[in-house]
């Protein structure tokens, strides 16, 4: 599922970086992966050097930036679904749980608006 969206800058290096590859122009793609394998392959590669014990996967990966990054950041579940190429909003609620830094955050921002509002 494609989209328009706004990216953010350190991510526009790397689209630039790789714009002229070979192997993102034969495949129509943004950058130069061989495959979902291979990337595995490589993904393991950089956690063994990094010292990194979890099995990393593109699915950690997908799963990392809908928990840690977007969700826990304030963004909403259905801009994250987006992103993420989901055609329902269910799939992502399973998919992406959220963390409970995240809840705690909101239930701290909501305080305020509710003695506000007592007041």
């Amino acid at each position: 599922m494609r989209c328009r969206i706004p990216i953010l800058p350190v991510a526009q290096e790397i689209l630039n970086k790789y714009e002229n590859h070979p192997l993102a122009n034969s495949s129509n793609g943004l950058l130069p992966v061989h495959s979902k394998q291979k990337m595995n392959c490589y993904l393991k590669e950089l956690a063994d050097i990094c010292g990194i014990r979890k099995n990393l996967t593109m699915h950690v990966a997908r799963h990392t930036f809908a928990t840690s990054i977007t969700l826990s950041n304030g963004v909403s579940i259905e801009t994250v679904s987006k992103m993420l190429g989901h055609t329902s909003l269910k799939t992502t609620q399973i998919y992406a749980r959220i963390v409970d830094t995240k809840i705690s955050k909101d239930m701290e921002n909501l305080k305020p608006k509710l003695i506000e509002s007592a007041n």
